[in-house]
């Protein structure tokens, strides 16, 4: 029931894009095409289940143990931007065509703040290996539902008339404001 618990609220009540405001960049960015977003939220997924079992094992086995805690966020910056240029060379040898449509927010996903905020607050929360890897993989999952829904909605809206003053980014942070006020709803859930 508690991995539940973890999953349900990390996808749905916690939201990391729509609750927390973390990883709005790529959110406002890649979200114009939902395959596109789909590749993204992949990459991420990807990126920060590897990176939660890689952080807590030097959390665990390396900071702690040398009394070196203070060091965590250079440590987790580095192993996420080695992670991340694995993944970059991994998708541009399988899929060059996600490669170029995700361009320069690919090698960002480093400096995403969604995926270091994710590896902290695992530490932070106190997350064994498992429930950590499960919280990880969800807050991803959680990414990508909000990255498809937004890009879905920006898809459609494309095909509606706007008023000129709200075409392009204006009707684009008026929408993200509509789903984030959606995924409020949850709250009560867990």
């Amino acid at each position: 029931m508690e991995y539940f618990a973890i999953i349900i609220g990390a996808i749905f009540v916690n939201n990391v894009v729509l609750a927390q405001f973390l990883g709005i960049c790529p959110f406002l960015g890649v979200s114009s095409k939902v395959e596109t977003s789909m590749g993204m939220g992949a990459a991420v997924t990807f990126v920060m289940a590897l990176s939660s079992v890689v952080v807590w094992l030097i959390q665990q086995y390396i900071l702690v143990p040398l009394g070196i805690e203070f060091m965590q966020t250079i440590v987790f910056i580095l192993v996420i931007a080695a992670l991340v240029q694995m993944v970059e060379i991994v998708l541009k040898k399988v899929s060059p065509a996600l490669y170029q449509a995700l361009g320069i927010f690919l090698p960002l996903i480093t400096t995403n703040c969604a995926v270091l905020g994710v590896a902290i607050l695992m530490v932070q929360k106190e997350y064994g290996l498992l429930e950590g890897l499960v919280y990880s993989v969800s807050t991803a999952l959680g990414f990508a539902v909000a990255l498809v829904l937004f890009a879905g909605m920006r898809e459609r809206l494309e095909f509606e008339e706007v008023p000129k003053a709200f075409q392009g980014v204006p009707i684009a942070l008026i929408t993200a404001a509509l789903l984030a006020m959606a995924f409020m709803g949850f709250s009560g859930l867990v």
